[in-house]
């Protein structure tokens, strides 16, 4: 099995809550972007996306802390999609540590969203595919 795409983050001191660790909405924020630059890595740019008339949505996520991250640390974030053939799919990523720790678990639930209709494409996996 290949190995998932990851994006390096660096934690800003602007992210910290008073406790003096990440926020908990950075860590969505980190997710999001992992996988907004998951799908540039396979050619898929927002631009494009809106172009053709669809953008992905979040419909579900659930984040899991494991340890804490705090100013100045460096975080891998993964993002892993997993297709049910139906209108969702699933999104699994990884918070790590460069030495290999995990950080956080985030799970969740996407769509592709029809901007037009505002319903959800029926086959998301081939529409990207045909973006990409």
């Amino acid at each position: 099995m290949e190995d998932p795409f990851r994006v390096r983050v660096t934690v800003r001191g602007y992210e910290l809550d008073t406790q003096g660790h990440l926020n908990q909405a950075v860590y969505l924020q980190y997710g999001e972007h992992a996988r907004w630059e998951c799908l540039r890595a396979a050619g898929i740019s927002q631009d494009r996306l809106l172009a053709t008339g669809v953008g992905p949505v979040a419909l579900e996520v659930t984040l899991r802390y494991l340890s804490e991250l705090r100013g100045g640390d460096e975080v891998d974030v993964s993002c892993a999609f997993r297709w049910d053939g139906r209108k969702t799919f699933h999104i699994d990523q990884d918070y790590t540590r460069p030495d290999g720790t995990r950080v956080a678990t985030l799970t969740g639930v996407g769509g592709l969203l029809d901007l037009s209709a505002r319903r959800l494409v029926p086959d998301p996996r081939e529409r990207f595919r045909e973006l990409a």
